[in-house]
């Protein structure tokens, strides 16, 4: 597709199954429609919001193209899940607080992260140049962390009648690091290259220029630490359990939602790049969490070509971490949580909320994931339901 298209090109169509489309969110898909390397159209899942670029909940093919900010800053950000052969009910209230205390023992959280450099092969493998020494030393010792935000631990009751664990986190900041570096590329490549843009922030490579092929390599490296991430939390939460109640493993899903794939769609090859979005091929296992007081889903894609055979990623946001904080009250949050056990609410350290809670996290702030799975019918269906009994944030 020639990258030097005339300004009045028709724009690409959108599909959206969001139905309360917020203002940047629809900006940044305008913008979408009107990008030079993008073919096919607009698909906009149910959770979609405003995001860095492109909206979190967007999904789009390029062709022969590569959009950094189209995969996001958290690369390989995703979902783990594993059910057990225990019955949801195994855990008291008090056994499941002990559990809880014992994961945070195991696993650092927020900022923090292990006292060592973590060992693993894909570090051998490849290093990307221009991450320097102090970066590659805290990507080696946040490996098996957990990180801050929306990321998560949970213990979860399932309507199948087992005891289900789930994980969700992403890179840490060597995905960051990889993202960031890689757009300033991408932009400096447009830029001497007179490609113009409907937004900066939508820069991108063609796949098969060193610097495409570039991203492409660390991208990879981004998606395998997450993988290895999720999966080494996962194994710590499940050995904490293991102290007390010995189970064994009956199904186990891990999955990313922030990352670009090669695949063919209508008979072209394409990139498809899921920002806050989530492979539903079909037969395809998925994870669709909710809040961290609300309901989170086992899925399987029905393979959908309108969504590039896509889904949500979650439940989406209805308000920003500043706003959740500025205008929810603490005891109402506390009231949305019921009985699920979790540490009370962080109290904001730096800027203007100080001293605050930090209600970011608090299922009002957050969609309703019955209303989004709903919305989403046509693209996903729902296999099992979980609810949460214990959750830890970093």
């Amino acid at each position: 597709m020639p990258w030097d298209q005339p300004s009045d090109t028709a724009p690409l169509p959108i599909k959206s199954w969001c139905t309360d489309l917020e203002e940047g969110a629809l900006v940044q898909a305008r913008n979408l429609q009107r990008h030079p390397a993008l073919v096919g159209h607009i698909a906009l899942m149910p959770d979609c919001h405003q995001g860095y670029g492109m909206p979190i909940g967007g999904v789009v093919a390029a062709e022969n193209a590569i959009i950094p900010n189209a995969v996001g800053v958290d690369i390989g950000c995703g979902m783990v899940a594993m059910q057990t052969d225990l019955a949801w009910d195994t855990l008291s209230r008090s056994e499941l607080r002990q559990l809880l205390t014992r994961v945070k023992e195991r696993v650092p959280l927020g900022f923090s992260r292990h006292k060592k450099e973590q060992p693993w092969e894909g570090f051998a493998r490849h290093r990307p140049r221009f991450i320097k020494e102090g970066a590659w030393k805290t990507a080696r010792e946040s490996l098996g962390t957990l990180g801050g935000g929306n990321h998560f631990i949970e213990v979860q009751k399932g309507d199948d009648g087992s005891l289900w664990l789930m994980v969700h986190t992403g890179s840490r900041n060597l995905g960051k690091t990889i993202a960031d570096h890689h757009h300033r590329r991408a932009l400096a490549w447009c830029r001497e290259s007179g490609i113009l843009l409907p937004d900066d922030d939508l820069a991108f490579f063609p796949t098969e220029t060193p610097e495409g092929l570039a991203y492409i390599e660390d991208m990879g490296l981004a998606l395998a630490y997450a993988m290895e991430n999720r999966k080494r939390i996962m194994t710590a939460l499940a050995h904490a359990l293991e102290t007390q109640f010995p189970f064994s493993e009956k199904r186990l899903v891990n999955i990313h939602h922030n990352y670009a794939a090669p695949e063919t769609h209508q008979g072209k090859k394409v990139w498809v790049h899921r920002k806050g979005a989530t492979s539903a091929g079909r037969g395809e296992a998925g994870i669709i969490p909710g809040s961290m007081g609300t309901a989170s889903y086992i899925v399987e894609g029905l393979g959908n070509p309108a969504s590039f055979r896509s889904c949500s990623h979650g439940a989406g946001r209805v308000m920003g971490r500043n706003q959740a904080s500025r205008s929810l009250d603490a005891e109402r949050c506390n009231a949305a949580m019921g009985d699920v056990v979790f540490d009370r609410w962080h109290t904001i350290r730096r800027g203007k909320l100080k001293g605050r809670p930090d209600l970011g996290e608090a299922p009002q702030a957050y969609k309703a994931i019955d209303s989004v799975m709903a919305a989403q019918a046509d693209l996903t269906r729902p296999v099992v339901r979980l609810f949460p009994l214990g959750v830890v944030k970093g």
